[in-house]
């Protein structure tokens, strides 16, 4: 079963949770069966790695890991503030709109 979620990649969000609350960033991936998302910058995890032919020295590499999308919330463009999602339909088509402008995403 597809679970329509109100964040999409691409979407500028701020995390209102946990230890990087407040920090916005850029949605690089939605994992929808999990609920969880990545977000550019944020969450940042220390992976040990094997030397492979892509990184034959191996190592410790830093890089973003999943946040509940429960922890986010979307930036609204207009305001710059954070804002809920809502689904209506316009001229016939399916949208979502900023609760608090009211606008189009």
């Amino acid at each position: 079963m597809m679970r329509k979620l109100k964040i999409k990649t691409g979407d500028t969000v701020r995390i209102i949770a946990g230890d990087h609350k407040g920090v916005e960033g850029k949605v690089m991936k939605v994992d929808i069966n999990k609920n969880k998302a990545i977000v550019e910058g944020a969450n940042m995890v220390s992976k040990h790695e094997k030397p492979s032919a892509k990184n034959p020295q191996g190592g410790i590499v830093k890089k973003e890991a999943l946040i509940h999308i429960s922890n986010l919330s979307l930036i609204d463009a207009k305001s710059g503030d954070a804002t809920r999602v809502g689904f209506e339909v316009r001229d016939g088509k399916k949208v979502r709109f900023s609760k608090k402008s009211n606008e189009v995403i």
